[in-house]
């Protein structure tokens, strides 16, 4: 089987978009834990944060969407 490769859609985005998942992996508990939760079954790491971009940009289109704020519960750490 061949590697895919991400290559759609806008490169600046794009770029943009996997800098802001890597510090939500580091400091947004739910990308943090679905990032997790990938890498524990066996995911490679790009491929974790491939799905992790995904998901915040799922999570920012809902909350355009509502126009409600996001609304983080508080945490220690970041």
């Amino acid at each position: 089987m061949a590697t895919r490769h991400i290559a759609g859609g806008r490169a600046t985005v794009r770029c943009t978009l996997y800098m802001a998942t890597l510090s939500a992996i580091r400091c947004n508990p739910a990308i943090k834990t679905f990032h997790k939760r990938l890498r524990d079954a066996g995911k490679p790491p790009k491929v974790a944060i491939a799905a992790a971009m995904r998901k915040l940009i799922i999570m920012i289109n809902t909350i355009l969407r509502r126009r409600t704020p996001w609304n983080q519960p508080q945490q220690h750490g970041c």
